[in-house]
């Protein structure tokens, strides 16, 4: 199963980097915000701080140490998805380390996470996000769904002496 975590995780990279380049070069136009429909814009917002912007950290050294941090998260994922024995498990390890290196390359290109999805109700916006964090957030997802039921299910059809 390590095989498929791989796979996904280098298209989550392929997927964030080039939708980040598209979003990059279309707002070197000069447009500031594409209206898509009544609740969804495409903006672009350089992220320079951790989740949601989380403590920004403007300093030099604030780029690398979340890229740090997130490659110490990658390598503890990474010896985990090498144990994965269950396609889910395999598939949403590698959700969250793809999303991870995506804005990790950010981070050490420019500074901070390239975001531009930009969904709101009225005047309340969620924070910008992008592919990457979409990944991990379903990443996560599937890992929490994996641990509560697949285990469980694992546990409770294993026949007698299993």
């Amino acid at each position: 199963m390590p095989a498929l975590g791989v796979i996904v995780a280098v298209l989550v990279v392929v997927v964030d980097q080039l939708s980040k380049w598209w979003i990059l070069d279309y707002f070197t136009t000069g447009i500031l915000i594409v209206e898509v429909t009544p609740f969804f814009n495409i903006v672009l917002v350089m992220n320079r701080g951790m989740s949601f912007g989380l403590v920004p950290i403007e300093a030099w050294w604030g780029p690398w140490l979340f890229a740090g941090i997130a490659a110490f998260i990658v390598a503890m994922l990474a010896v985990w998805l090498a144990r994965a024995e269950r396609p889910l498990l395999a598939l949403a390890i590698g959700l969250v380390i793809g999303g991870a290196v995506g804005n990790g390359i950010d981070r050490l290109r420019y500074g901070g996470v390239v975001d531009f999805l930009d969904f709101y109700l009225g005047a309340y916006h969620w924070p910008a996000f992008n592919a990457a964090d979409t990944a991990i957030v379903c990443g996560v997802a599937a890992l929490i769904y994996a641990s509560l039921f697949q285990d469980r299910d694992h546990h409770y059809n294993k026949g007698p002496g299993e």
